[in-house]
């Protein structure tokens, strides 16, 4: 019998060709796992094209739930944004497709793994590391640093060869990845950072210009950190980032145009498309405001950019993100309530803050001076906070008396 390994399946131009491929240079049975993380593709065809062109096996995983509450949601909650404007959309789907390829892998008594990533890029950390986190030993297979393949045109010429139908065109080359939470365009004119996207690159979200004229709002509500409705209607997690992926891109929300630092050192541009996500953190960072004393919400923003790199370099399963994890899920523990956003033309503002646990009170915010704070007491803080500075004034000046 031959030995198997579990290629992590898209039916994209990389992974169509590399099953072809480990079949003429191992002597692997190819199993293919095709993992539903909300990328929208008609899944009976992608295992058709699996076993045309040569897979053994197909399994099919449906696990759009369990990324969003066990990998989006728990990112969405510590606050983590790379580099200003990235939402982490492929980085949180890679750990959860390692994870099940690896389940798969070892019921199916594989001896190998393999993934479609480029040397170059940062899936291959997020694969890798994951199956080394996860069961160290099994085999990586990595074709992209194997092969004698060097570019998109050269992967075609293979695919052609090999009578491989492929959705990819010479002219217009985009590597994209979608899921539930985004969609991402790398490549075709997006490689030089001096051009701007065409209005053709961009797939889930409406221009400005093309959105409705007039103002839309929704309300997100939250249970300890997590959205748990729209509008007032309670829904699934799939269900409700489905639904605010639709408002949000019908409004020309979620577009960010980005150059990056990847984790091998090499700055990439692409552009990522996060209609839904973008509602869901503006809202929930709304919502913490309301929550979270001060010295935890300043806290917890230095969490969140250390958490982010840690989802970004493929780091998921790591002791470090699990005892972040514990922290953020504290500070999540009255972040409950709602937060109402309008929407125009891709701009979002804030049109209310709800919450049953807010820490902001009138009584003490108002310019009306009444009971709760003396305004006498300021002043003794305030001097003692201005010691060191009177004190580095002296030394300074020791002819003046400071007092």
């Amino acid at each position: 019998m031959p030995e198997k390994v579990v290629l992590a399946y898209s039916g994209g131009l990389d992974t169509s060709i590399i099953i072809p491929w480990l079949k003429e240079n191992y002597s692997y049975d190819v199993i293919a796992m095709v993992g539903d993380v909300g990328q929208g593709d008609d899944i009976d065809a992608v295992v058709d094209k699996a076993y045309k062109t040569g897979a053994a096996k197909v399994i099919v995983k449906d696990l759009r739930e369990e990324f969003l509450a066990e990998y989006v949601y728990p990112t969405l909650k510590a606050g983590a944004v790379y580099e200003h404007k990235y939402l982490l959309g492929t980085s949180m789907a890679r750990p959860v497709l390692a994870k099940h390829q690896v389940e798969v892998a070892l019921a199916e008594g594989a001896a190998a793994v393999s993934h479609g990533c480029t040397g170059k890029g940062n899936d291959q950390v997020r694969f890798e590391l994951a199956y080394q986190a996860l069961a160290p030993e099994l085999r990586v297979i990595a074709p992209w640093r194997e092969w004698t393949l060097k570019s998109r045109e050269d992967c075609l010429d293979y695919a052609e060869a090999h009578g491989i139908p492929l959705t990819q065109s010479r002219e217009k080359i985009h590597s994209r990845d979608r899921n539930l939470w985004h969609i991402s365009h790398e490549g075709g004119e997006l490689e030089d950072a001096a051009n701007a996207p065409l209005d053709t690159t961009w797939q889930i979200t409406r221009s400005p210009k093309d959105a409705p004229d007039r103002e839309e709002k929704v309300e997100i509500g939250f249970e300890k950190g997590v959205p748990v409705s729209v509008n007032g209607m309670r829904m699934e997690a799939v269900s409700l980032v489905e639904l605010l992926n639709e408002i949000g891109g019908r409004n020309a929300v979620g577009r960010v145009d980005i150059v990056e630092n990847r984790f091998v050192g090499i700055k990439s541009r692409g552009c990522y498309e996060t209609p839904g996500g973008s509602l869901l953190v503006t809202a929930h960072n709304e919502l913490e405001s309301l929550c979270l004393e001060r010295e935890v919400a300043h806290f917890k923003q230095h969490i969140g950019l250390k958490y982010a790199e840690i989802v970004y370099f493929g780091l998921w399963f790591t002791p470090l993100r699990e005892a972040l994890d514990a922290f953020v899920e504290k500070t999540q523990e009255y972040v409950t309530g709602s937060v109402a956003l309008s929407l125009y033309k891709g701009n979002v503002s804030v049109v209310s803050r709800k919450s049953d646990y807010s820490l902001y009170r009138t009584d003490l915010s108002s310019f009306t001076m009444g009971e709760g704070y003396d305004q006498k007491d300021a002043a003794g803080f305030i001097r003692i906070l201005g010691l060191p500075s009177r004190s580095q004034a002296q030394l300074r000046n020791p002819k003046e008396v400071v007092k």
